[in-house]
Formats: structure tokens, sequence, C-alpha cells
């Protein structure tokens, strides 16, 4: 393959990775509200598990995944639980008052939300398999594969860095200061939304 056909596919992993879903929210809101240090170990963690379901559809155990009912079935109840706990805190942070905020969570804690968060996303892995059906051709080598994983894999991480930069911004910060409770409160409904129809099998990838 040449560099120019792993131009769409790369294109397609990049929008599907900064369009904001419940990752790029959760961490939007922990950038904000806790500063550039959570939010950039969430940023690392959520890469990781990223890349992890990179590997597995390259590796060609994506599609076993995600044809297994079973395995499926707990993605599912992990992902929405997770949602459900992160729709928890921000509705916490909503509702508490302004002189009483919580201080930032451990560096590894905030790691732990990110990784734990993709590792339960099926639709990192329903993204992976798109990208890679969609860019290679049947007859592609063995390091066209490794390579296109490569640059979505990278596309994933700068992603993850600028939503944590950009968000953790004195600009950023002070207007999450004058709108914490909208912020708080849209977070809450929408990752609560997310959570809930992951677990009842309604979320579209």
């Amino acid at each position: 393959m040449t560099g120019f056909e792993f131009l769409a596919p790369a294109l397609a992993f990049l929008i599907a990775a900064a369009t904001p879903g419940p990752a790029n929210l959760a961490l939007m809101g922990l950038s904000m509200r806790a500063g550039r240090r959570a939010g950039l170990a969430m940023s690392v963690g959520l890469t990781i598990g990223l890349a992890f379901w990179g590997l597995l559809v390259a590796m060609g155990l994506g599609a076993f995944v995600l044809g297994s009912v079973t395995a499926l079935t707990i993605l599912r109840f992990v992902g929405g639980a997770v949602l459900i706990w992160l729709a928890w805190k921000s509705a916490r942070a909503a509702m508490r008052p302004a002189e009483d905020a919580a201080p930032p969570p451990p560096q590894g804690r905030a790691f732990g939300a990110g990784l734990l968060l993709n590792l339960s996303n099926p639709k990192a892995a329903i993204a992976w398999a798109a990208a890679i059906a969609v860019g290679l051709p049947t007859d592609a080598a063995a390091a066209d594969l490794w390579l296109l994983t490569s640059i979505c894999a990278a596309i994933g991480a700068g992603n993850y860095l600028a939503y944590a930069l950009v968000f953790s911004t004195a600009r950023a910060q002070r207007a999450y200061a004058a709108l914490r409770r909208w912020i708080e409160g849209a977070a809450a409904a929408i990752l609560g939304g997310a959570g809930i129809a992951l677990i009842s099998g309604r979320a579209t990838a």
C-alpha cells in the first residue's frame, strides 16, 4: 500500500475518535474539573484501552469477541456500569456547593477510569474493525495491517492528548467554574443515558 491509500481509513478513524462520545466527554469534564495532570492521566488510560482493541482486531481476535454473545454481554454490562458511575460522579459534582469542591482525583485513579472506560467499550472494537475493513484490501500484507493499526493508535493518542490539553487551560477552567452545574448536569445526563443504552443493547456503533 502507498501512503495515500492509508489516508482514507486514517481520516475515518480520526473522525470517529474526535467525535464527542462518552470517552471524550468524560475526559473533557475531568480536565476542566481537576486540571491538566488528571486529564493527561485519563488520556493515557484511554489510549492504552483503545490500543488494546486495535491489537485484538489486528490479531484477528476482535471478530471473535464481537461474535461472542457472552463476551459482548459482559462488555455491555461492564461498560454501562462504568458510564453510569461516571454519570453519578458528574451528578454529585453538579449538586456540590462551589465552596465544597472535591479535590482532584489521584492520577492513578484517573488513569484507571480511562483504561476501564475504553477496555469495556465494544464500540472501540467496532471502530477498529471498520477502519481496517475499509482501509485494507484483501491481499494486504501483514506489514500494512500493523502500520495502519499503529497510525490509528497514534491518532487516538493525539485526540485524547488534545482534549486533555485544551480543556485544562485556564480559560476552560474559568468557563467550567461559571457553568459548573450546567456542564456537570449535562454530562451526567449524557453519560447516564449512554450507560443505560449500552446495558439495554440499544447503543449504536
